[in-house]
């Protein structure tokens, strides 16, 4: 045995430069973490995330130094075959460092989680949908960042009944109910009817609010004064609504004599009907007021139809916290607090019994109402426009491009890790093992991945014994992992069969075993020949991340349809949205490629960026 005393000098300086340089990411951790207690959630992840980065990055330059000061040898041996391949092996030093970058990105999401979740018990946290739009939630025109409505004032006035911070959840309205069942809220407030159905889901408290339906037309229709009218005719609406049962109704009654069309947001039907798309839209009363009455080309026809009550949605073992809402609301109802903020979004009615006596009544001054129609129709010079898409960026840039960034690295992380696990399985494994690798791909790659996620944030709480409850950022994480994973699947099973037959046997001959063989000699290799193919799957990752914001997480596209649904801008908003998707992207492009060029084994010369457009591509020597 060799004493430390008797190691060559700089395998000495080696060790004394690892031992220090886990001691500094060891450090960087703890420090990243402590200094990032006072960020919000998403900017405590966003944080750690940068500080995982650059100590990868500071890995990645001493790793070059230090395999050349532990072997010094493999310069001068450079012509015997077998010691020049091992010169472009990964090396011990390379994995470990992999595998520390994994840990600290592992134990940093962790921490942040369980730090969101201690201060989840102190908030009154409730869900709903910022895309839906006025009056209920929606972005403020002046600052995207923040999230306005008559509801949002509710539920601050309710926190503070509670004496508790009011805390908004986002949440894909047709997945509010569940997402209450599963836990992820204590409350589900955005405009949800009072029905039979739900009530066998969910506890309701008293109504809050009664309003009916409005018929809308264009200004130049006459011929449409009722739903008796609507005959022959096509129709939008808002899906799972009064309305459109409504029009379910009436469409029995015509024979089919009725074209309904049903949307998820409440701005689109109108701008169909104002393009000629549709003939008439039926919506709840305020969604009316503020989409309608202010657009010139479309006009109220008829009177109110129908009636609804909006109300709390609360679980059915919370029965101690619906008999508080419902002390709050009636506390808000005799303060004339509830009165004031209706008032103040202009859709007060003086009772709920005398609601149609409302279009009545002199048009009631509303500084919320004119504040928003006014800031959305204004027609704005190209100066105004670039103003306003300068304003854009602060929410793209800050909100959804860290949480779309974030998920992407990781989810991709796990689905390499998995993926090159599923195909030595499937290449390697006992046949029962590697049949199961196969169904694995095959399953994953045949199902969409919508579904998936599905059934990973919804599905798995509904398991026996408790379920599986999983944060949204964990859920997405690993639905995407998990989906890529049977896609890197594949990629390593070609690569490591492009390898020659030869090598492993070579391998075998010098005495490695199997284990060995893979870990040293076909598995590097592999890897460097599915890069091109890798690099294309995180791409595609990249913008698959958006479909994240199905389970409540507020990401690049999310916050994109956010903005357009507040200024009608689909044009200005998407083209921005779409530039900052592909300049994320582009740096991973750049990475892959001079990592393909770095592990190559043949001698090439690339060529200058000076010469080539982004400075990428090769020509032979």
């Amino acid at each position: 045995m060799t004493r430390q005393r008797d190691w060559p000098q700089s395998h000495r300086d080696t060790e004394r430069f690892e031992k220090a340089g886990s001691s500094l990411r060891q450090f960087a951790a703890l420090a990243a973490f402590e200094f990032s207690r006072g960020f919000s959630t998403h900017g405590k992840l966003g944080f750690l995330f940068l500080v995982a980065s650059a100590t990868i990055e500071f890995s990645r330059r001493y790793a070059t130094r230090n395999l050349f000061l532990r072997y010094p040898a493999l310069k001068r041996r450079a012509k015997v075959s077998r010691r020049s391949a091992a010169k472009n092996w990964p090396g011990n030093s390379t994995l470990e460092r992999l595998k520390t970058a994994f840990t600290f990105a592992a134990l940093c999401l962790c921490a942040s989680v369980a730090f969101s979740f201690s201060t989840q018990a102190q908030d009154l946290r409730w869900g709903g949908d910022a895309e839906g739009g006025a009056p209920y939630l929606l972005p403020d025109p002046k600052n995207p960042r923040q999230t306005i409505g008559f509801e949002i004032d509710l539920m601050n006035a309710l926190g503070k009944q509670f004496k508790r911070k009011s805390v908004f959840v986002q949440n894909q309205w047709d997945g509010l109910i569940p997402g209450l069942q599963r836990g992820s809220y204590e409350l589900a407030v955005n405009g949800i009817e009072i029905t039979d159905d739900r009530k066998q889901q969910v506890n309701f408290s008293i109504p809050y609010y009664v309003c009916g339906e409005q018929l809308s037309v264009r200004a130049s229709e006459n011929s449409i004064n009722s739903i008796a009218d609507l005959k022959g005719k096509i129709v939008g609406t808002l899906k799972f609504s009064l309305a459109h049962r409504l029009l379910e109704e009436a469409k029995k009654e015509f024979d089919g004599a009725l074209e309904i069309r049903s949307y998820e947001n409440q701005n689109n039907p109108y701008d169909d009907l104002t393009n000629g798309r549709l003939q008439a839209v039926l919506m709840d009363w305020p969604i009316a007021v503020y989409y309608s009455k202010p657009n010139p080309k479309l006009k109220f026809t008829g009177s109110i139809i129908g009636e609804m009550q909006y109300g709390i949605a609360v679980r059915k073992d919370d029965s101690e916290l619906l008999k508080q809402v419902n002390e709050a609301l009636l506390a808000l109802v005799k303060s004339g607090e509830l009165k004031a903020i209706y008032e103040k979004w202009g859709i007060w009615n003086d009772e709920t019994d005398k609601l149609f006596a409302k279009l009545s009544q002199p048009e009631q001054k509303s500084d919320a109402l004119a504040e928003f129609t006014q800031t959305v129709s204004a027609k704005l010079t190209w100066r105004e426009r670039l103003k306003r898409y300068w304003g854009y960026l602060p929410a793209l840039l800050f909100v959804g491009a860290p949480m779309t960034l974030l998920i992407s690295v990781l989810g991709m992380a796990l689905a390499i890790a998995f993926g090159l696990a599923l195909a030595l399985v499937n290449l390697y494994a006992p046949k029962p093992f590697s049949w199961l690798a196969r169904a694995y791909v095959e399953v994953f790659r045949g199902t969409p991945l919508l579904i998936q996620l599905y059934l990973i944030f919804y599905g798995l709480p509904g398991l026996p014994f408790g379920g599986i409850r999983l944060s949204p950022i964990v859920a997405g994480v690993v639905g995407l992992g998990l989906n890529y994973a049977a896609y890197e699947a594949e990629n390593y099973r070609a690569g490591i069969q492009a390898i020659p037959r030869g090598q492993m046997e070579a391998a075998l001959s010098l005495g490695m075993t199997r284990w060995q063989s893979l870990r040293h000699v076909i598995v590097p290799q592999a890897m460097r020949l599915v890069i091109p193919p890798v690099t294309n799957d995180f791409i595609a990752l990249f913008k698959d991340s958006s479909i994240v914001s199905v389970i409540t997480m507020v990401e690049l596209t999310k916050v994109y349809g956010q903005l357009a649904a507040t200024y009608y801008d689909y044009i200005g908003a998407g083209i921005l949205t779409a530039a900052i998707y592909f300049l994320m992207g582009l740096p991973f492009v750049r990475l892959a490629r001079w990592a393909e060029a770095r592990l190559a084994t043949d001698k090439r010369v690339v060529s200058s960026a000076k010469k080539r457009w982004l400075g990428v591509g090769a020509k032979p020597a």
